[in-house]
């Protein structure tokens, strides 16, 4: 991330060698504030469709061949940087009693698979045999994600019927639920047999994290409108007419999130650091802007109107997150008024002023609304980082550090920890433990549930402090941690954590995820936003529905000069009523 590129852009001015600090992980890595992050620029499905559209992928559908209640296959094609793969989408007829978002589920309305290359007739064959079945089945190294989908019983036959009458739906049918279909499960990453993340970090495509994954979602969305068109043409072929272009961009895929993914911010803590980081580096960049003209400042008091609008459109029963919204709809005019009151009092004027002031007046969550606006501003300043660059991961013991060394680590990087007395840390509340029937993580209650003695090292805070006590313990400082660890080999992967996040700051979520306080949704809800999903509807604390692409250009409107502009998407207004 070169700054000095920065400073010498012609279209925006920006304070040499000012740049301001970023903002510390303890404020934005604590799990209220990670539950309130929203989509940026920087989130993966922003860059993927950027990098779609500037480098102009070559996507299309290469073979389809459905029935007149839309089951069958299609195939779609993506060429870009010499490379070649497909997606190959299997539509079949699911009857409503099995139709369910849970992982136990053995059928769904849609399956699919993204692979390396142009499948041939065996290959659509054994796709065919397998990729149904979805976990039941088995794929090989050149498949490279593996998904699967339900209709939107809302939503889908009652768009169908619309088009089928030769009429636009009215954009209220999408206000609860913007999307006609929802995922289930995407996986990648050696799952069931598909490729490992090294295939992928050797292509162009897909090197950055998530991207294949966002890339067959991606696919859905484009495939789920052409669904409903195709049925709606089939049963009145004289009088259907396909969806209006607002609603196609409008609709996004839906998603059903349970606590599988809770853990992932704890067990990969070198890409936290680097998401977070890449977002605090952003927001620095924006901070140290010079000259603000009035066009950006009209610009951010329209984001801010569309934030508000957009929030107030999230339904969702759940009462914490409900609140929440409903405060953020209430302060994002106080933001708008303090930044016209601001901008007016002074000549040089700062978004910094404007940020110090919502620390003190409004709630973290729309703090963060204000946060993904001030980044949306100035693409040339955030586009050039990419939160998703492969990172080496892996936790690496020193065993030539002295004792006293790694003591002075924890006691700075994780003062966070020691500041709490030992007795009054909450460490016996809740356990992590993989299903042993879907080996997916869960969370079980101590004194309630057995399993306790299989829980997952996701207790941090707690190794942290107990490590803490027998280094603080020990007399010889100068002792090698090898001889420490070969001594208290407990101690030996909280070490390698210590000694790898070092000079990380970001990397540790600041909280004791053992406590009765933890909220799982709050985790979900920080990897969702760095993936690009908005509508955050918590089902529960354990799960959450949530929607992707929304907004975002369609396929036939990548191109370089596409406009990008689809940061807090909201229901069009139904002017347009109809497309050729």
């Amino acid at each position: 991330m070169n700054d000095e590129a920065i400073i010498n852009d012609e279209s925006v001015s920006v304070m040499p060698n000012t740049h301001p600090a970023l903002r510390s992980a303890d404020l934005t890595n604590r799990t209220e504030r990670l539950g309130a992050m929203h989509g940026t620029r920087l989130s993966f499905v922003r860059a993927l469709v950027r990098r779609m559209a500037r480098d102009q992928w070559r996507i299309r559908i290469a073979h389809r061949e459905l029935d007149d209640e839309g089951y069958g296959v299609c195939i779609y094609s993506i060429e870009a940087y010499g490379e070649r793969y497909s997606q190959v989408i299997f539509s079949q007829h699911l009857d409503a009693a099995e139709r369910t978002d849970r992982v136990i589920a053995q059928k769904w309305d849609i399956t699919s698979a993204l692979i390396c290359g142009v499948p041939q007739a065996s290959d659509l064959e054994r796709l065919r045999a397998n990729v149904p079945l979805q976990e039941a089945g088995r794929l090989d190294a050149n498949d490279l994600v593996l998904c699967r989908a339900n209709k939107s019983v809302r939503n889908f036959d009652q768009v169908v019927n619309c088009l089928a009458e030769g009429h636009q739906p009215e954009p209220s049918v999408f206000e609860r639920v913007g999307y006609l279909i929802r995922t289930t499960a995407v996986y990648g990453n050696g799952k069931f047999g598909i490729a490992d993340y090294p295939r992928l970090s050797g292509t162009q495509a897909f090197r950055s994290g998530f991207s294949a994954q966002m890339c067959a979602v991606y696919l859905l969305r484009d495939f789920s409108v052409r669904l409903v068109e195709h049925i709606a043409a089939r049963r009145n072929p004289r009088a259907a007419v396909k969806l209006a272009r607002n609603c196609r961009r409008y609709l996004g895929v839906g998603n059903a999130t349970g606590l599988g993914m809770a853990p992932f911010l704890a067990r990969h803590p070198v890409q936290l650091d680097q998401w977070i980081r890449g977002r605090e580096t952003a927001l620095a960049r924006v901070l140290a802007v010079r000259r603000i003209d009035a066009a950006t400042l009209a610009r951010a008091t329209a984001l801010l109107a569309r934030a508000a609008r957009h929030i107030a459109q999230v339904y969702t029963d759940h009462p914490r997150e409900a609140a929440r919204n409903a405060r953020i709809v209430a302060e994002l005019p106080l933001v708008q008024d303090a930044l016209q009151r601001l901008s007016a009092q002074s000549d040089v004027f700062r978004w910094s002023a404007l940020l110090e002031w919502s620390n003190e007046q409004i709630s973290s969550a729309a703090q963060e609304v204000l946060v993904s606006v001030l980044l949306e501003l100035y693409p040339d300043l955030v586009d050039s980082i990419d939160c998703g660059a492969p990172v080496d991961d892996a936790l690496r013991l020193d065993p030539d550090m002295r004792v006293g060394e790694l003591l002075r680590l924890v006691e700075r990087d994780y003062a966070w920890v020691l500041r709490q007395s030992p007795e009054r840390r909450d460490d016996a509340h809740f356990f992590w433990y993989r299903s042993a029937e879907k080996e997916e993580p869960r969370l079980g209650i101590r004194a309630e549930e057995p399993g306790a003695e299989r829980e997952l090292p996701l207790d941090i805070a707690r190794q942290v402090g107990r490590l803490h006590a027998s280094l603080h313990a020990l007399r010889d400082r100068e002792a090698s941690v090898a001889g420490f660890v070969g001594a208290h080999p407990e101690h030996r992967a909280i070490v390698r954590r210590v000694q790898t996040l070092a000079g990380r700051p970001y990397g540790e979520i600041r909280e004791n995820l053992l406590a009765r306080d933890t909220l799982p949704i709050d985790l979900m809800r920080a990897k969702l936003s760095m993936f690009g999903a908005s509508k955050f509807d918590p089902k529960s604390n354990l799960w959450v529905r949530v929607t992707l692409f929304q907004g975002a250009p369609t396929l036939d409107e990548l191109a370089p000069d596409m406009n990008d502009d689809w940061i807090f998407p909201c229901l069009p207004d139904g002017s347009e009523r109809g497309m050729a």
